[in-house]
């Protein structure tokens, strides 16, 4: 703050202070002092708390209370490296007691949201604990319990956590997201920064849904994916990710995954939408994996390719700017089978323009195995179509 300004506020404060006495004057008051200006001065002339309540209860307080007992802490543990000293140069605080080869690495957030029998179940994000050989949930009162990976998707950034359900007294009700209004309140709630600050609660609005954010999901620094997702004001800090995002009723609307850390941005965080993320959810808890349909190719966006290139080897049509280069086949593949080759250009995929791997990928992640799909593509400069009987596989495409 600038010298101008703290001068301007402290003109302003000492306006405010000469207008009380003076309507105090006004008003027939002898010493320019009202009756509750004394203070809470008990009967030995003493400073005191005041002893009256006041009712802050809220929207967000009520929300609060609804869900804090279900979020969690979640802590990834690995493989401590080996140290020829002993713990001689290192901290003894790296170890987790009962687990001395193991160290944290990383906390993240989550939440409880189903009890079945003997056994509780959590959300958190795929990032939170990627990489882990273990991982301790820490729940509200303190304690900390051991957690099974049940399943993890990288594509959506969801994960699934089972942990016993003796010490579970609470669970996350999910709300439907499709039915969010801009500028309604959000509420975050996690561990930024860690378990110290656990049950962290920022506050804010939706600011806006259904925005389309692009994701480097391999760490190569190209963005391989684009993810839905709501965007809020509340404050979204590191250790945040994983745990709900709440709307007034204290129901899950969304997953804190990302925001925007740059100087010059403030308060752009995302989160992925409740509706989303509770059928991935299900399919992990029920198979521990995702079943997508594949193509089974390597591509190449046709913008990363030389106009040379594009020429002598593609002979692209000069009016076509995107679209997908195949660059090879898999063997036995659904786009072998339909026909497809190295240096066809994908150009629309069940019916959807398509000029980029992102988009090509997305629109296969929408179809369903067994579907049958048109796609449109230039061979040689010439455009062709083929049908696609989409199929499950461990490949990527």
């Amino acid at each position: 703050m600038s010298k101008l300004n703290i001068k301007s506020l402290m003109v302003v404060g000492l306006t405010s202070t000469l207008l009380v006495g003076c309507d105090a004057m006004n008003q027939g008051q002898d010493n320019g002092v009202t009756e509750n200006q004394t203070g809470n001065v008990n009967e030995e002339g003493d400073v005191a708390v005041s002893e009256m309540r006041v009712d802050v209860s809220s929207g967000v307080t009520d929300a609060v209370s609804t869900i804090d007992d279900a979020v969690v802490s979640v802590i990834n543990l690995q493989q401590a490296a080996q140290n020829p000293y002993g713990w001689y140069g290192g901290t003894q605080d790296d170890t987790v007691e009962g687990e001395e080869d193991l160290q944290t690495v990383g906390t993240g957030s989550g939440a409880i949201y189903k009890v079945d029998g003997d056994t509780a179940y959590v959300f958190t994000n795929n990032h939170v604990i990627d990489g882990s050989d273990a991982v301790d949930v820490l729940l509200k009162d303190g304690t900390r319990v051991q957690a099974e990976v049940i399943g993890a998707d990288v594509w959506t950034d969801l994960a699934v956590l089972s942990i016993s359900s003796e010490d579970i007294s609470s669970v996350a009700e999910f709300g439907d997201s499709n039915n969010l209004k801009v500028g309604e309140p959000a509420v975050a709630i996690g561990s930024p920064l860690g378990t110290d600050f656990a049950s962290s609660v920022t506050s804010g609005i939706v600011s806006a849904v259904e925005r389309s954010v692009p994701v480097d999901t391999d760490g190569d620094g190209t963005y391989d994916w684009e993810m839905t997702a709501i965007q809020t004001d509340a404050a979204i800090n590191p250790g945040n990710s994983g745990g709900p995002l709440v709307n007034i009723a204290g129901q899950v609307i969304g997953i804190n995954s990302m925001k925007i850390s740059t100087s010059t941005v403030e308060g752009m965080g995302f989160a992925i939408p409740s509706n989303d993320a509770v059928d991935i959810i299900n399919q992990l808890e029920n198979s521990g994996e995702i079943t997508r349909p594949v193509l089974g190719i390597g591509m190449v966006d046709l913008a990363m390719i030389s106009q040379q290139q594009r020429e002598a080897v593609l002979n692209v049509p000069e009016d076509i700017t995107g679209g997908v280069v195949i660059a090879e086949v898999t063997g036995g593949s659904a786009a072998e089978e339909a026909g497809l080759a190295q240096n066809d250009i994908v150009v629309k995929f069940n019916g959807v323009d398509v000029t980029n791997g992102v988009e090509l990928r997305q629109q296969i992640y929408d179809t369903t195995v067994g579907d049958d799909v048109e796609v449109e593509y230039y061979r040689d400069g010439t455009l062709e179509t083929t049908t696609i009987n989409m199929r499950a596989s461990n490949e990527v495409l």
